[in-house]
């Protein structure tokens, strides 16, 4: 994973204290653990869909019969398209 479990931790923290801040989240004392715990849960989905996809999107440019240079302007191009494909396919964009 990209993040370490500290960081996805830091990070659920500040998302659950701003969502509370901007009164968009309502908890008392019993539920506050469970919404901390579903923030977080859904960052290390969201992170391993980003993977997943990342993984689909490199095997298919290295299955390309011109080989091309990761960091390359067309590999940077062909690599934003079919990551955009994928994130529709799999619903986290709109196409």
């Amino acid at each position: 994973m990209m993040l370490s479990d500290d960081k996805i931790s830091h990070l659920s923290h500040m998302l659950f204290e701003g969502l509370w801040r901007q009164d968009l989240i309502e908890m008392d004392d019993e539920n506050e653990g469970a919404i901390r715990r579903e923030i977080k849960r859904t960052i290390i989905s969201e992170l391993k869909v980003g993977e997943e996809i990342d993984g689909m999107v490199r095997r298919k440019l290295q299955s390309f019969s011109k080989k091309l240079i990761e960091g390359s302007p067309e590999w940077e191009v062909l690599y934003g398209k079919y990551y955009r494909e994928e994130e529709i396919k799999k619903g986290r964009a709109s196409g």
